[in-house]
C-alpha cells in the first residue's frame, strides 16, 4: 500500500441536444465534396471547443438524448407530438459527431427512458450536494428550473447576437418575472408549445406571473380558487374557472415541465473528468468530413488547456529477486547524484505501517522493485527484508545520499518503524507540484503524474481492488505489484525533471521551498512521531455528559415540535419546520424543498427556538464523534499517545491540516470545545506551551497596505480593535465602548474577508445602510486599506495570480470567469489570500526556526502540535518560562514586516490552560 495523496472543482454540463438542433438550424448547409451533410457537425464541434478555452472547467459532460420514449410519453401519450421527425440532413451527422465528441475526452451520456435535462439535471443536483460549482450551458428555458447558489445556466447563443452572460437566480427572475422554484410552476401553466405541454387555456406569461407574484405555486393556486378571483389581474373570475376546470391538466403539466433530478446513474460527479484527446480519431473524422478548419484547430491547441507534455519514454522495469541483481542496482544507486526512492507497505497508517518492498529509480524509463514480504499463495521466493534493509541504511541514513520522493514524510515514518532514519530527502514531488501551483486540486503522483507528464499511471486500486475486498499490497500477485511499484519511482523521477526547473526559473518560489516546505517535512516527521498526550478517562466523561444533554435537547425539540421525530431526519425536519410551524422558506433546495442546511437554520434560530435546538445538538453530536468518543481509540498502543497526520499540499494558501484526529477544528470559544483541549495534557514533569501569533492577518494587512493610520497603532502596540473603534466612530481611544469595539473587530475581520456590507450587517444585527456607513467610514480612516484591496484586485484581474509576502503564487482561476458569482468569490481571494498565505508561511518559518533552536541547543523540548496560527510545545515545567520567551522571541524573528509581530505565550498542564 502506498500514501501518494495530495478545491472543490467546477462542473460544466453541456446540453448536447439544445447544441444540435441550434447548429442544425442556425447555420447554412455545409456539405463535403461527396454530398455528405457537416454543418451541424461543425457547429456543435466549435462550440465545444469555444465554451472549453473559455471556462476550463474541472470537470465536464456532455448530455445528449438517446433514441426512443421516454416516461414523458408514458405520462402524456401527446408530448412533444407537434415536434416534426428529425430531419435525414440531421439524423446523417449524429454518429460522426458522437464520435468526434468522445475522441475529444468528452465524458458523453446517453441514457434511454429519459431526456437529457434529466440527466443534467441529476448531475447538476449530484454535484451541488458535494460542494460542486455547476455551469450548465443550454438554451432550454426548461433548465431555469434548477438554477441556485451553486448551479448557473449559459447559453452560448443568445438571441439578438447579445454577449453570453451566466444566468443565476437573479437572472432567471430577471428574464421571467419568477424565481428558479417557480419555473415548473410557471411552465404548468402556461404551457410550453415546443414539448406540447399544454398547460391551462389562456393563461399566458403575464398571467401567471401575476399568480406567482401572490401564490408560492400551482399547490397554493389551487388551493385558494377563491382568492384568485378576486385578485386585481385582467378577467381574474375567468381565471380562477379556468383553472379549476383544467386541475388535472395543470398537474399534469407540471408532472411533464419537472426534470427528475434523482436518477440512478452508474457514474459520480468526480468521474466526469476530461481525458486526453485521441488526435489520430479525430484528424481522421475531420479529413473525411473535410473539416479543415477543425484539422488546423489539431496542430495549434488542444480541447483544454493543460501544461501536460505527453511522454514518450520506453520503460524498463525490473523485478529483483536475488542479491546478484540487488547488487548491481546498489551500485548504481551508491554512484547516481540523485536517486528516486519509495516504500510499499502493509498500511495507510504510519505508525502501524510496515515495509512489503523497495523501489528506485536512476533514469527516466529504469526502475527496479525489491519485493520483500510479498504474501500470498504461491508467492515467490524473495530476499529478506532484514538484510536487504540493513544493506540499504548506510545509504538511507546517508544525509549526503539524494534521494526524491513522492510524500516521502510517510516513507520516513515506515522506515522508523525498522529503525532507520531517513537523511538526504532533497526533493518531494508533491510538494514542488503544490509550490509550482498550489490551486491546482489534486498533488497525489496519479493527478501530478497526469497534469505534468501527460501519463495516465497504474492506480492502486487497478492492482489492488475497491471496497471492502480491496487487498493489502502484500496480498498483491507480483506480476501486478511489480510494475505498479516500479512505476511510482519512475514517475517520481521524471515529474522532478519536468517541474524543478520551472520552479528554478522564479527565486522566490526556490527559495521557499528550499527554506520552507522542504525543511518542513523533517520538521513535521519529528512532531508526528512524538504526538500527544490525552486523558482518555476525561475525554469518556466528558461523551457520558454530552450524551446527557444530548438527550435533554431531544426532549426539548420534541417538545417544541409537539412530537417525536428523528432529528437527523431532514426530511421529518423540513416538515415540523415549515409545514407544521409554519415557519419562513429561506431558501429552497435544488428540488424545490425548503432547506434545512445549517446556515438556513441559523438564520431562522434568531428568532425561533427549534432551529436553535437542532443547531446545538448538531454541534454536540458533532463534537461526541469526531473528539470525544473517537480521540481515546486514536491513542496508539504502542505510544499511548496520538499521532495527527499534517498534510502541507492540501490548502491552496499553504496553511497546514490536520487529520486522524483534525485538531483545527476542535472550537476554542465553547465551554465544550475547551474541555476537549483540556484533555490534551502534558507527562509528569512537563507542561504545555502554546505560542500564538497575536492577530497575524490584520498586521500582515497592515504591511501589504502600508496604510498608515494601521501601522502607527501596530506600531504602538494599541489594542487594535479599539483604535479601529475610535476612528469609525469618531471617539477618544478611552471612551470606547464594549460594543464600539466588537463591531470594530467584526469590520476589521471581515474586510480582510471580503465580507460585504451585507455580511457585516447580518453579522451585527444592524441594517444594511448602518453597515454600509461602517464600511465607508473605516475605508475613510483607512485609505490604504481601500487603495491595496483595489489595486490587488486589479492585479489579479491583469496577472492571475496572487503572491505572499514571501513571494507564494496563488493562482485565482475564475478571476476572470463570466459567471459573477464565481469571480467576486475569486476577487475576495485575491484580497485575502496574501494575508492567509503569508500568515502561513510565517509560521513554517518559525516551525523550522524553533525546531533548529532546540537541536542547536540540545533543549529538551519538543512541537507536539500546530494549530491555525499556534504552536503547542511540551516542555520541562522547572525551565518552561525561560523556553516560552525563547520561543516568543523566535517567532517573532522568523519574518521582518513593517510592524512588530507579537506572540502571546501561555503554560500550563493542560492545552486549554496554556492558551
Amino acid at each position: 500500500m502506498s500514501s501518494k495523496s495530495g478545491a472543490t472543482p467546477s462542473l460544466l454540463l453541456i446540453d448536447g441536444s439544445s447544441y444540435l438542433y441550434r447548429a442544425f438550424h442556425a447555420l447554412p448547409p455545409l456539405t463535403t465534396a461527396d454530398g455528405i451533410n457537416t454543418g451541424a457537425v461543425l457547429g456543435v464541434l466549435n462550440m465545444l471547443y469555444r465554451i472549453l478555452r473559455e471556462q476550463q472547467p474541472d470537470l465536464i459532460a456532455v448530455v445528449m438524448d438517446a433514441p426512443g420514449k421516454t416516461f414523458r410519453d408514458d405520462l402524456y401519450s401527446e408530448y412533444k407530438a407537434n415536434r416534426p421527425p428529425m430531419p435525414t440532413e440531421l439524423r446523417e451527422q449524429i454518429e460522426p459527431l458522437l464520435k468526434a465528441i468522445e475522441a475529444m475526452g468528452l465524458p458523453l451520456l446517453r441514457i434511454k427512458g429519459v431526456e437529457a435535462d434529466d440527466v443534467i439535471g441529476t448531475l447538476a443536483t449530484n454535484a451541488a450536494a458535494d460542494g460542486v460549482v455547476t455551469v450548465i450551458s443550454t438554451g432550454d428555458k426548461d433548465m431555469a428550473q434548477l438554477v441556485n447558489e451553486q448551479i448557473t445556466l449559459l447559453d452560448t447563443m443568445p438571441r439578438g447576437g447579445r454577449e453570453p452572460r451566466p444566468m443565476d437566480a437573479a437572472g432567471v427572475v430577471e428574464k421571467f418575472s419568477v424565481r428558479p422554484d417557480q419555473i415548473i410552476d410557471y411552465l404548468a401553466l402556461v404551457g410550453d408549445s415546443s414539448d406540447n405541454i399544454p398547460g391551462v387555456p389562456k393563461v399566458g406569461p403575464k398571467t401567471a406571473v401575476a399568480l406567482l407574484a401572490v401564490f408560492a405555486g400551482v399547490d397554493e393556486i389551487l388551493a385558494n380558487l377563491d382568492k384568485v378571483a378576486e385578485l386585481d389581474i385582467r378577467g381574474a373570475k375567468g381565471v380562477a374557472q379556468r383553472i379549476d376546470e383544467h386541475q388535472k391538466t395543470l398537474r399534469l403539466s407540471y408532472k411533464l415541465a419537472t426534470i427528475d433530478c434523482a436518477l440512478e446513474l452508474d457514474c459520480t460527479t468526480h468521474d466526469l473528468k476530461l481525458s486526453a484527446a485521441n488526435t489520430d480519431v479525430l484528424r481522421d473524422i475531420f479529413t473525411r468530413l473535410e473539416l479543415r478548419t477543425l484539422l488546423r484547430k489539431l496542430d495549434t491547441a488542444t480541447p483544454a488547456a493543460t501544461v501536460a507534455v505527453t511522454s514518450t519514454v520506453e520503460t524498463n522495469y525490473e523485478t529483483i529477486f536475488d542479491q546478484k541483481n540487488l547488487d548491481a542496482w546498489f551500485q548504481k544507486i551508491r554512484s547516481a547524484d540523485l536517486v528516486a526512492f519509495d516504500t510499499e507497505t502493509t498500511s495507510l497508517n504510519y505508525m502501524e505501517a510496515e515495509v512489503v518492498g523497495v523501489s528506485f529509480a536512476v533514469e527516466a524509463g529504469k526502475a527496479c522493485y525489491v519485493p520483500l514480504a510479498h504474501n500470498y499463495p504461491g508467492a515467490p521466493d524473495q530476499l529478506s527484508r532484514e538484510t536487504v534493509l540493513e544493506q540499504l541504511r548506510p545509504w538511507l541514513e546517508d544525509a549526503d545520499c539524494r534521494k526524491v520522493g513522492h510524500h516521502l514524510k510517510y516513507d520516513a515514518h515506515v522506515l522508523a518503524n525498522h529503525n532507520i532514519k531517513l537523511r538526504g530527502i532533497a526533493f518531494d514531488t508533491m510538494l514542488e507540484s503544490y509550490i509550482l501551483n498550489s490551486t491546482a486540486t489534486r498533488h497525489d503522483m496519479d493527478s501530478v503524474a497526469k497534469r505534468y507528464l501527460g501519463v495516465d499511471t497504474i492506480h492502486y486500486e487497478d492492482v489492488a481492488g475497491k471496497g471492502a475486498k480491496q487487498l493489502r499490497f502484500d496480498e498483491v500477485p507480483l506480476e501486478q505489484a511489480a510494475p505498479y511499484a516500479a512505476e511510482d519511482a519512475d514517475i517520481c523521477l521524471r515529474l522532478h525533471t519536468a517541474i524543478w526547473p520551472q520552479i528554478e526559473q522564479n527565486k522566490d518560489l526556490k527559495k521557499l521551498y528550499s527554506t520552507v516546505e522542504q525543511p518542513l517535512v523533517n520538521v513535521l516527521t519529528k512532531m508526528e512521531a512524538t504526538g500527544v498526550l490525552v486523558d482518555s478517562n476525561l475525554l469518556k466523561v466528558q461523551s457520558k455528559e454530552i450524551t446527557k444533554k444530548l438527550v435533554s435537547l431531544e426532549q426539548k425539540a420534541h417538545d417544541e415540535a409537539g412530537h417525536d421525530f428523528n432529528l437527523s431526519s431532514p426530511k421529518q425536519l423540513q416538515h415540523i419546520l415549515f409545514e407544521e410551524l409554519k415557519l419562513p422558506v429561506i431558501r429552497k433546495t435544488p428540488k424545490g424543498q425548503p432547506s434545512t442546511a445549517e446556515d438556513v437554520l441559523q438564520e431562522l434560530a434568531d428568532e425561533y427556538e427549534l432551529p436553535r435546538v437542532i443547531l446545538e445538538h448538531r454541534s454536540l453530536s458533532k463534537l461526541k464523534s469526531t473528539y470525544t468518543d473517537k480521540l481515546p481509540e486514536q491513542i496508539s498502543p504502542k505510544t499511548g499517545r496520538i499521532h495527527t497526520s499534517y498534510h502541507q499540499a492540501v490548502a491552496a494558501t499553504g496553511r497546514l491540516s490536520s487529520s486522524s484526529p483534525n485538531l483545527q477544528n476542535i472550537p476554542i470559544r465553547t465551554e465544550e470545545g475547551r474541555r476537549i483541549r483540556q484533555a490534551f495534557i502534558a507527562p509528569d514533569g512537563y507542561s504545555l506551551l502554546a505560542a500564538d501569533y497575536s492577530q497575524i492577518e490584520l498586521r500582515i494587512m497592515a504591511h501589504l497596505s502600508g496604510d498608515a493610520g494601521l501601522l502607527e497603532a501596530f506600531s504602538n502596540d494599541r489594542d487594535i480593535h479599539r483604535a479601529t473603534a475610535a476612528e469609525v466612530f469618531d471617539v477618544a481611544l478611552d471612551d470606547v465602548s464594549t460594543e464600539q469595539r466588537r463591531s470594530a473587530k467584526a469590520i476589521n475581520f471581515g474586510l480582510i474577508y471580503g465580507m460585504s456590507a451585507f455580511g457585516l450587517a447580518r453579522q451585527l444585527s444592524i441594517n444594511r445602510y448602518e453597515a454600509q456607513d461602517y464600511v465607508d467610514l473605516y475605508f475613510e480612516r483607512y485609505p490604504g486599506v481601500k487603495q491595496y484591496m483595489d489595486d490587488i484586485r486589479t492585479r489579479a484581474h491583469d496577472e492571475g495570480y496572487v503572491e505572499t509576502v514571501l513571494g507564494r503564487r496563488l493562482y485565482l482561476p475564475d478571476i476572470r470567469a463570466r459567471q459573477a458569482q464565481r469571480r467576486q468569490y475569486a476577487e475576495r481571494s485575491a484580497i485575502n489570500a496574501p494575508m492567509q498565505g503569508t500568515a502561513a508561511d510565517i509560521i513554517k518559518l518559525a516551525m523550522v526556526d524553533v525546531d533548529n533552536w532546540l537541536n542547536e541547543q540540545d533543549i529538551d523540548a519538543r512541537m507536539i502540535m500546530q494549530v491555525h496560527d499556534e504552536l503547542v510545545l511540551e516542555v520541562p515545567t522547572e525551565s518552561a518560562a525561560s523556553i516560552a520567551s525563547q520561543v516568543a522571541g523566535i517567532m517573532s524573528s522568523a519574518a521582518q514586516l513593517k510592524v512588530p509581530l507579537k506572540v502571546d505565550t501561555g503554560i500550563g498542564l493542560n492545552w486549554d490552560e496554556a492558551h
